[in-house]
């Protein structure tokens, strides 16, 4: 295992940083359809991926089930948020064919000829024009045919609908047994969200070169979109 340094901390990662230790507790809580959205993630990678990218991987959540389907692939975990990363390494400790990267994968390279790209409630936290340049630079980073997959959160296509996405999502995570605490400290996270509707992402990976762009899943304010080079 191995380990890059990290970039210049901003708002967005004090934020992670603070709320680190709570993180993978409240996660099935706060995201109704919590399997489905994960499950989805995995089934849209080649099943021969032997290089693979988890991309914003904060605590190492869907790090562990890319290895637990993927058992001989080499695994990127990319994180700016060093106590993210210390969950990471203490979820994955003793595998040897991961490499873990503190750095902004938003100003940071990508490793190259990747089978696949994977990123789970991350992508959101870049503004639109972040996000445009990050589809591009993971199309570059993939070999041909490899894949792009991002379980995200979203917005709603009009104001009138994400007022509707975020009162439907208070009243799925209460029903799920979310506690006060734990919904106050989503609130606090998403303080920094930049989220995009699905069709305005996927046509922005469809300008980034992934033809076939596509919402494979989707419950309100969750989707899984993947596209491939």
């Amino acid at each position: 295992m191995s380990q890059t340094t990290a970039a210049a901390p901003n708002k967005t990662q004090a934020v992670f940083d603070a709320t680190a230790s709570t993180y993978d507790n409240d996660r099935a809580r706060l995201i109704p359809g919590c399997d489905a959205f994960y499950r989805w993630a995995l089934e849209l990678i080649p099943v021969r991926a032997k290089t693979i990218v988890d991309l914003g991987a904060g605590s190492g959540l869907l790090t562990r089930l890319l290895r637990d389907r993927f058992p001989t692939a080499h695994i990127h975990v990319i994180d700016f948020s060093a106590p993210m990363l210390d969950k990471a390494r203490e979820r994955m400790a003793g595998d040897a064919n991961i490499t873990f990267h503190q750095v902004d994968y938003s100003a940071t390279p990508l490793p190259e000829g990747l089978c696949a790209v994977a990123s789970s409630l991350s992508i959101h936290h870049l503004d639109d024009a972040g996000k445009r340049a990050l589809f591009s630079r993971i199309h570059a980073a993939l070999k041909p045919r490899g894949v792009f997959v991002n379980a995200d959160q979203i917005s709603g296509p009009t104001p009138e609908l994400e007022e509707r996405y975020k009162a439907l999502w208070l009243k799925q995570v209460r029903e799920l047994g979310a506690t006060e605490p734990q919904i106050e400290a989503s609130l606090f996270r998403q303080q920094e969200d930049r989220c995009a509707p699905v069709q305005t992402q996927l046509d922005w990976m469809r300008e980034a070169g992934f033809a076939d762009a596509n919402c494979w899943y989707k419950d309100n304010r969750f989707a899984v979109m993947a596209g491939t080079r």
